[in-house]
């Protein structure tokens, strides 16, 4: 497959792009990203800020990310989540559990089962019905509720642009990428 659009080559980008990428993991998806050279160093806080910055437990986190990625046919998004779910504490079994849309595997325990729900609800009706959302904010605090929103809607977003332009997978990047708010600023 080739994507259809050019990746950003960081020799010929302008300054500020050449010193982010740089400093970043050599994937395609910051390379297609810096096309959007005003975009770029935003995108990189807020999804290092959710990478690594968030109270939400990083297996849920994960999990939701798995479970757009899955629910989005994304498969670079699952090829590179998949690694940094492993390296997080996310089992194997519950890896392939979502891969195959089991998200109420006995391999789950309730607030990963509910997480994956709440995911499945953003992402197929754009909302949590009351009954998942009364639920959810049962059992996380405000602050990991607008996390988890915020992580599946960055999530669905990223999918949609690697779907849409056709993205090359890479080699997972694993917990290189954690930590990309921090890189290339200038």
């Amino acid at each position: 497959m080739v994507a259809r659009l050019p990746y950003v080559d960081p020799a010929n980008a302008p300054p500020a792009v050449r010193e982010a990428l740089e400093a970043l993991p050599p994937l395609n998806i910051f390379r297609l990203v810096a096309h959007a050279e005003t975009a770029l160093r935003p995108f990189l806080r807020l999804g290092g800020a959710l990478l690594t910055r968030a109270a939400l437990d990083a297996r849920l986190r994960e999990l939701a990310i798995l479970r757009v990625a899955a629910l989005s046919g994304a498969r670079y998004e699952w090829v590179q989540h998949a690694a940094i779910a492993a390296a997080v504490g996310v089992a194997d079994d519950q890896i392939a559990a979502v891969e195959r849309g089991d998200i109420a595997a006995d391999c789950f325990h309730d607030d990963e089962r509910l997480v994956l729900a709440f995911t499945t609800e953003l992402v197929e009706d754009v909302g949590a019905s009351p009954a998942t959302f009364e639920r959810v904010a049962a059992r996380f605090d405000a602050r990991q509720i607008v996390e988890l929103i915020l992580t599946i809607g960055y999530y669905m977003m990223i999918a949609r642009l690697m779907e849409t332009t056709e993205i090359d997978l890479d080699e997972p990047a694993g917990t290189a990428v954690l930590g990309t708010d921090d890189r290339g600023r200038g």
